[in-house]
């Protein structure tokens, strides 16, 4: 047992690494790590044990999920997101069983489980996904929060799916075991939203007060593991849903980020182990033997953003953004497996070689999908310079002409940093322009009477609608925005602009500086906040004003190697 693990998890941690060091998601190196296992020391390693390690790791997956389930992120972006996913998956579901059907003859594929083919192959990973648009800066844009929440719906969906297939794939009738089993997931629901939110808030409480961090994560696992099994053997569910509820009961509690920091490093070593064993299961030779199956199956994965592309524009949600979001769903993930592997194994719907090659095609298009995303940026400007999209809807060109008597200042980004500057200016009369990427941001600001635009600030053609050629100064308040292309651009149709940036990192402040030639003002939050931390610090300890000023422009010198720099 001992050198199963060893092996596993060793082989796991190396190739782990050099995934990310190529900035490539680990789970490749994990699933690489099984195969490799499989091959090169198969006769004497333990599958048996690595896959009920995995088994844990699955439910503890879905704890996790629950645990930092939230519906006011889905709420957020209900609008788009919701019928986005379910227009988005129903596509990919189609094409993926229509594939099945077409190229799948010689495996032997009812159609029940050619439909249960595409249904793996409509859902992507929430761990690629997260890691590709915070890589790309686009984690926390409009467009990040799109995506995350269509990747909610998808991960709901998958919940009820595992729910259902138990009921769909058993020997009772279906319209029986349909209703019994809404009668008691009803009652599970009930039991743990009710009797566990007072019972689990309670026990976690006596539980805290013991200050032993050993205690609070072991009640944690209980509650996970506990309510997964209670969900099986009692209620006759899946133990994923009962891991997903029990987690969403832990995640609503005032622990939940307590929970969050115990409990999933723990889920991420048996997730691994997960991942380790579908790698074990992998052969190359099924992939060889079955090649038509698999390059349709790497092609519909790949072919899968156009879907999600049409479903985006459908709601009438800008080119840029549906490109971004689009972009990032070329792959399988975590779900795609979890599914494949309890409709092969478990309930026989999949034969065992579907498995095989979903897990061949998922590792093909997560590697695929970090390096082409990085395109992706090249790739939206190349088409809107040969005019795609819709410029008519993406530019409320409703900005007035600059005025000769008030200076104009351009505002890119309405977070709570270009708000608060924003106000501050229109308080002293001057003449504002926002540029933002949120549509609803802009209409808001409208129907405020702000002058606001939605495009993208390092478009020539957007400045110049902002009147960037006559403004004073431009003011670049989102790190998430490209501030050296932004300033770049507006710096050659104004040359005599004044350029402030607001960066995250010290360092992307000093990099931008630097290709700017010092010739702007970057205020970094690292920077920032240390400086405000270090003069409450003196102001606490009775320091005199001046003392403060004096060691503060010291310490602001030191952090830039004694260049000036903005004032706070």
């Amino acid at each position: 047992m001992i050198n199963t693990l060893a092996i596993s998890l060793t082989l796991a941690l190396v190739l782990g690494m050099l995934s990310q060091k190529v900035r490539l998601s680990p789970i490749i190196g994990y699933l690489l790590a099984g195969i490799i296992a499989a091959q090169c020391w198969g006769d004497s390693l333990d599958h048996e044990l690595v896959e009920d390690f995995s088994h844990i790791g699955v439910v503890l997956l879905l704890f996790g999920v629950g645990l930092q389930f939230h519906f006011k992120d889905l709420v957020a972006v209900q609008k788009v997101a919701v019928p986005g996913a379910i227009m988005c998956m129903g596509m990919r579901t189609l094409l993926g069983t229509l594939t099945c059907m077409l190229l799948g003859g010689a495996m032997g594929f009812t159609m029940t489980g050619c439909v249960m083919f595409g249904l793996c192959c409509c859902v992507s990973s929430t761990v690629v996904l997260t890691r590709v648009l915070a890589d790309n800066r686009i984690l926390q844009t409009p467009s990040g929060h799109l995506a995350l929440g269509m990747l909610v719906v998808e991960d709901i969906f998958t919940i009820v799916l595992l729910v259902l297939m138990p009921v769909i794939f058993g020997d009772k009738p279906l319209l029986e075991s349909l209703l019994w089993m809404v009668v008691k997931l009803g009652l599970l629901v009930l039991c743990v939203a009710y009797v566990g939110r007072r019972i689990i808030g309670r026990v976690l409480t006596y539980v805290s007060r013991f200050a032993s961090g050993e205690l609070f994560t072991l009640a944690v696992l209980v509650f996970a593991l506990g309510i997964a099994s209670l969900s099986a053997y009692v209620f006759d569910a899946s133990m994923e849903f009962g891991a997903f509820l029990s987690g969403m009961v832990v995640g609503q509690s005032k622990f939940s980020a307590r929970a969050a920091s115990d409990a999933l490093p723990m889920r991420d070593a048996f997730a691994v182990l997960f991942f380790v064993s579908v790698g074990m299961g992998f052969h190359w030779e099924g992939m060889i033997e079955y090649w038509p199956m698999a390059l349709g199956t790497v092609l519909l994965t790949l072919l899968a953003p156009i879907a999600a592309y049409i479903a985006i524009r459908m709601l009438k949600r800008p080119f840029r953004m549906a490109m971004q979001v689009s972009a990032s769903l070329s792959q399988l993930g975590e779900f795609s497996f979890i599914l494949a592997t309890l409709a092969s194994t478990q309930y026989d719907v999949l034969p065992r070689e579907a498995a095989n090659i979903i897990t061949g095609a998922a590792i093909i298009t997560i590697t695929l999908n970090a390096a082409f995303y990085r395109f992706v940026p090249a790739l939206i400007r190349a088409m809107e310079k040969r005019g795609v999209g819709d410029p008519r809807h993406e530019e409320l060109d409703n900005v007035p002409e600059p005025q000769e008597d008030r200076h104009r200042v351009i505002v890119v980004g309405y977070g709570p940093c270009g708000e608060l500057c924003t106000k501050a200016l229109l308080d002293n009369d001057v003449d504002v322009v926002v540029i933002e990427m949120n549509v609803n941001t802009v209409q808001r600001l409208m129907k405020c009477g702000i002058p606001a635009m939605h495009g993208d600030a390092a478009r020539r053609d957007i400045l110049k609608l902002a009147g960037v050629e006559q403004a004073v100064s431009i003011i670049i308040t989102t790190p998430a925005a490209p501030a050296a292309d932004i300033a770049s651009m507006a710096r050659s149709l104004n040359p005599k602009i004044q350029v402030l940036a607001h960066t995250a990192y010290l360092s992307v402040a000093e990099a931008l500086k630097r290709s700017l030639k010092d010739d702007v003002e970057v205020f970094s939050g690292e920077h920032e906040v240390a400086l405000t931390m270090f003069a409450h610090l003196l102001r606490s300890q009775h320091a005199t004003e001046e003392q403060i000023s004096r060691e503060l422009e010291r310490t602001r010198n030191e952090l830039t190697g004694g260049r000036p720099t903005a004032e706070a």
